[in-house]
């Protein structure tokens, strides 16, 4: 699932991308309010966790613009994701600003890291309930709810991206997807790589797999157009 982070205390961004990240979620940081709706017109969010006092477009107005976004704009995909307000101002009225302007939760800085995680879990949950979901192929199985991957009942020790990838490719069945593609669901607007980096990436997932019985073309390369699940 991809969050968009919009909070100009970089150290604090900083924090909550190390935090959401080893909990493999791909993360996007803005700085301010218009990178922020920029962000939001080239990329689908699931979540958008957001700082009330931003420059050039505060918390509040992007909140509100991004709810009211007519069905023309790039934005409008994103105009029903979950918005999560930060904010070091804890009153009732600023509260109610917040929740008015389309806001779904709001939490007081200084926070609880792991109180703030469990908010963002429950957002998402709301939003897709596909997330909690079992998804399989075949002997092939991955439980999103705790990264497990399994082939014939066996567990597979996968680095995040490459848990990311075969979750993806799964989720897509018959489906091809590009390289291009898988870089942008899975990696950040920051750190997309080269092409070259999913192809080893693909070669490590069908070397694990084989380990454990699973044919070579399970990961079927299309020449030409990407990979899909054969």
């Amino acid at each position: 699932m991809r969050i968009l982070i919009v909070e100009d205390d970089i150290q604090l961004a900083e924090a909550l991308t190390e935090a959401l990240t080893r909990r493999q979620y791909v993360i996007d940081v803005a700085k301010d309010g218009e990178a922020a709706w920029h962000a939001t017109e080239s990329m689908k969010y699931d979540l958008v966790v957001l700082d009330v006092t931003l420059p050039k477009l505060d918390g509040i107005r992007f909140c509100h613009r991004l709810r009211t976004t007519n069905t023309n704009s790039p934005a409008y995909r994103n105009s029903t994701a979950p918005i999560l307000m930060l904010t070091a101002r804890d009153t009732v009225a600023d509260k109610i600003a917040g929740l008015d302007a389309g806001a779904d939760d709001y939490v007081a800085k200084p926070f609880d890291l792991e109180e703030l995680m469990a908010r963002i879990r429950a957002l998402l949950r709301r939003g897709s309930a596909a997330s909690t979901v079992s998804l399989s192929w075949g002997k092939l199985t991955l439980n999103p709810s705790t990264y497990e991957t399994t082939y014939d009942g066996h567990l597979i020790s996968l680095t995040p991206k490459e848990y990311a990838i075969l979750e993806l490719l799964v989720a897509n069945g018959r489906r091809v997807l590009s390289r291009s593609s898988i870089i942008e669901q899975v990696w950040s607007v920051d750190d997309s790589p080269v092409d070259e980096t999913v192809r080893s990436h693909i070669k490590c997932l069908r070397q694990k797999l084989r380990l454990l019985g699973a044919p070579e073309t399970l990961i079927e390369t299309v020449h030409g157009l990407g990979y899909r699940l054969n």
